[in-house]
């Protein structure tokens, strides 16, 4: 990841920018039954590339939808991933998440008093694959939440 040099960005996020769809299928919990959505994600360029902006939106059969909406960028200091993120359940942003890569994984861990989200991205052959990881705050385990396969629209 580059260290933060004026116009240069951060080179690592650019693989993930452009305009994805594809479909989220979402775990059985204590909320809601296994299912399956059609997903649409779009990755920019913002602050002279120093981050990159994420929209997301799913929208299941039943016409129920989700939206989340982050920002990635870098702590140089640090030579961490941030991940700024709000979505459409209402709760606050909170602190950025932090992460790092990884053979080509960025991994990204936000937490709360309810516990830790592991979120996986990546990119390979032109499919983003986002994965995400619950473990609650009285859990010792990690569970499988959501998976996003997605190709460039």
């Amino acid at each position: 990841m580059d260290g933060g040099q004026p116009g240069k960005g951060h080179s690592a996020l650019e693989v993930f920018l452009g305009h994805w769809t594809g479909v989220t299928e979402l775990a059985a919990t204590a909320w809601s039954p296994a299912r399956t959505a059609d997903a649409e994600v779009t990755f920019t360029r913002a602050a002279g590339g120093f981050a990159v902006v994420q929209s997301y939106r799913h929208v299941e059969a039943d016409g129920t939808h989700f939206e989340g909406h982050g920002v990635f960028t870098v702590d140089p200091d640090h030579h961490e991933t941030l991940w700024y993120y709000v979505d459409s359940m209402g709760g606050p942003p909170g602190t950025p998440a932090r992460g790092s890569w990884h053979e080509g994984t960025l991994t990204v861990e936000r937490r709360s008093e309810d516990g830790t989200a592991r979120h996986r991205f990546r990119v390979d052959d032109g499919v983003l694959t986002h994965t995400a990881d619950l473990r609650l705050r009285d859990d010792h385990h990690f569970r499988p939440f959501m998976t996003s396969v997605c190709r460039r629209a």
